[in-house]
């Protein structure tokens, strides 16, 4: 069967075949390029069934909020007409990625099976034969030495097609002569932890396969309850790696989510920088800081300083689960927090650790039978920081789509917009009374399944959430390793991607004070290194747009320092944290001049592709984020080296010219000569007496 399509956009078109060869094709309309992906296999009552297909109607179209549009086609499978696949195309206007998944249905009672004891799923098969090179991009790298989370690319060679080794991905490359390929897989776990992986062989076949916790044993198919793959996208360009990397992040900023708000560039403000320095310096409690007076007056400074989003971070609460308002902080209610808020056009954002339940939580007695158990042992209770003790709930049952209706909840009974998440391990749940897997299924794939399902819970409740509230922001906390990070969750929030970095056992430095107040976050003093540290996640920009990675940086005086916290911060991660109320008069001043500038060209500086030069920390560290299409944007010159001694600095001098042209109507520092080539090109000259940061804004205008 060969069927014409109207599926795909100006730059491609799908082909429907559903054979055993090729299920559809990718055919680039530019230059006839076309990719062939067979069709899905499964192993079902023992057998091994290719979903090659027929009878193929298309049965809905729908237009997304994005821009997108969604195909659903189904039909018999040829060997087996009381098996149905459903095939679903997303399509995204004016870019060559697009996003598929596959629905398994049958007409009577079928059964997943495993008969060698492991999964048995292909989820996609594409020969790649006139493509040279494949390439891994790995988002889920955890680096301890930064503690972060971080991407890696990673050339494949023979020694991967000749013995079958499995590689993570999510995103793989297949590089030819005039074009590059892409496939890619939406879910989330660490790179040594698969889940899902590839396998290339020496003819360049590439497969998408499942590895663990995709399914149990004995899953039931029927007519209501089907077998749902995991999302996965292919994309392809008439170009190299890089003009592949380009159309892939305009697509994971644009049309990847319906949650436009996710990517919108705001300036963030976390209150747990100062809780934290609160305890360690002031050897005060977590939530000493946690009243309304001292909110409020925050609130002030951090509107004079340009900040949008103010998040009050943990301790807010009476207790996890019910999540009320704890009157005795906030005797009002956060009534006033939220009027001052809205008279400066300034949004609300709350803490959350969405699985723990405190012990007298109304959820708690609703929902015990969720409570998180490993081989038939539940947890001990324990406090939440400083509140009452809880145990934690499993988000793979009931209780995530119970905590998905408190969220909406409150954001409408308090007008919370952005919901921090926090807390939630990938891994600690085989109960056989949830829902990922039951008796009939062995603990460990349960807890496999557990494991694999918690991604894709995630973006069940994020979805649930942002649908009911769309203005709704849902970040989840990536800060320690051990949490599922990838594709998936992207679809419909952001990361939260550090804390404070490594810890002094990092770096096997031993512990000095053994009180109560000792402070083992290494990177946690007013200067330039803590920024050093947090550029270093810039490497994602390449591929995922900055802005759905949440950093924050340091306010604090002097003016060097002020200007490489806001130098990192507009580059896209967007967040401030620490001590405003400490904060001079003048550091206040500066923040918000700087910050006012970049707010006139973010759009720009979050679409723009970046040009990146040197690395964090090193000296000349040069970032550009140019709209090509406007030349508004900025570029920023780091200077961080000036070797021993500290106090005997020798002067410093980066010259750099923009790739691309700009727009004239600048803004730079007084340390910073600017002129333009004959073809628009800025020629930046900066001087440094210390290390510090240039920033030069093109399209603002400095009366504004």
């Amino acid at each position: 069967m060969n069927t014409e399509s109207h599926i795909g956009n100006e730059l491609y078109r799908i082909q429907i075949e559903g054979s055993q060869d090729t299920l559809w094709s990718y055919r680039l309309e530019s230059s006839g390029e076309t990719c062939a992906v067979s069709p899905p296999v499964f192993e079902i009552d023992g057998r091994i069934c290719a979903a090659a297909i027929s009878e193929i109607k298309e049965t809905v179209m729908l237009e997304l909020k994005n821009g997108s549009r969604e195909y659903r086609l189904r039909g018999s499978f040829q060997e087996d007409e009381r098996l149905q696949l459903e095939i679903v195309f997303r399509v995204a206007p004016g870019n060559p990625v697009m996003r598929f998944h596959y629905r398994l249905l049958a007409r009577e009672a079928h059964r997943l099976t495993k008969q060698a004891g492991e999964d048995n799923i292909v989820y996609a098969r594409i020969s790649f034969g006139g493509y040279g090179r494949f390439r891994e991009i790995r988002l889920a790298d955890f680096d301890e030495f930064t503690h972060q989370y971080g991407l890696t690319e990673n050339e494949l060679g023979e020694a991967h097609f000749d013995n079958g080794k499995i590689f993570t991905g999510p995103l793989t490359v297949a590089l030819g002569d005039r074009h590059a390929a892409l496939l890619a897989y939406e879910h989330g776990s660490q790179s040594t932890d698969l889940y899902v992986g590839f396998q290339a062989d020496a003819s360049r076949q590439l497969t998408l396969l499942a590895v663990k916790g995709n399914y149990c044993d004995g899953d039931r198919i029927d007519t209501d309850q089907g077998y749902r793959t995991l999302w996965m996208q292919f994309a392809a360009v008439q170009g190299d790696a890089a003009d592949l990397a380009e159309v892939y992040r305009a697509f994971a900023l644009r049309h990847f989510s319906d949650n436009a708000s996710s990517r919108s560039p705001y300036i963030f403000y976390n209150t747990w920088n100062f809780q934290e320095r609160n305890r360690y310096w002031n050897k005060q409690t977590y939530l000493a800081s946690m009243n309304l007076g001292h909110i409020l007056s925050e609130i002030d400074v951090a509107y004079r300083m340009g900040i949008e989003v103010y998040v009050i971070d943990m301790g807010w609460f009476i207790k996890s689960g019910d999540w009320d308002i704890s009157l005795e902080r906030f005797p009002d209610g956060l009534d006033l927090v939220k009027e001052k808020l809205d008279g400066y056009g300034m949004k609300l954002g709350l803490w959350f650790d969405p699985k723990a339940v405190a012990l007298s939580s109304r959820l708690y007695r609703t929902f015990e039978h969720c409570i998180v158990s490993w081989d038939g042992v539940r947890e001990a209770p324990h406090p939440i920081w400083e509140t009452e003790e809880s145990v934690r709930m499993c988000l793979v049952s009931p209780f995530g789509m119970a905590f998905a209706d408190k969220l909406i909840e409150l954001a409408k009974r308090l007008g919370v917009v952005y919901f921090k998440w926090d807390a939630i391990s990938q891994y600690g749940c085989n109960d056989p009374g949830h829902d990922h897997g039951d008796g009939n299924a062995t603990a460990e794939e349960r807890g496999h399944r557990f494991a694999f399902q918690l991604p894709l819970k995630l973006v069940e409740i994020a979805k649930k959430v942002s649908e009911a509230i769309p203005e709704a922001i849902i970040d989840f906390d990536v800060t320690e390793g051990y949490r599922c990070v990838g594709l998936s969750f992207l679809e419909a929030g952001k990361y939260f991607l550090i804390n404070n970095g490594p810890y002094y056992p990092n770096f096997d430095l031993p512990r000095t004070d053994p009180g109560e107040f000792y402070n083992y976050n290494v990177f946690f003093q007013p200067g330039p290194a803590r920024s050093m540290l947090c550029r270093s996640a810039y490497a994602y920009d390449k591929w995922i747009p900055s802005v759905l990675f949440l950093v924050h940086y340091f306010p604090d005086d002097f003016a060097p320092n002020q200007n490489i916290s806001v130098a990192s911060l507009i580059l896209g991660h967007n967040g401030i944290w620490g001590d405003l109320l400490g904060v001079s008069e003048k550091g206040v001043e500066r923040i918000g001049r700087l910050l006012g500038l970049y707010k006139q060209v973010r759009e720009d500086i979050t679409a723009s592709y970046p040009v990146t030069g040197g690395g964090a920390g090193r000296t000349p560290e040069t970032y550009e984020k140019i709209n090509a299409e406007n030349g508004r944007g900025v570029a920023v010159l780091f200077a961080s080296s000036f070797g021993q001694p500290f106090d005997r600095p020798r002067p410093v001098k980066i010259t750099y010219v923009t790739s691309n042209p700009v727009d004239k109507k600048i803004w730079h520092p007084s340390n910073v000569e600017v002129r333009f080539d004959s073809k628009g090109r800025a020629v930046i000259e900066a001087s440094f007496t210390d290390a510090d940061a240039a920033i030069v804004f093109f399209g603002v205008d400095d009366a504004l």
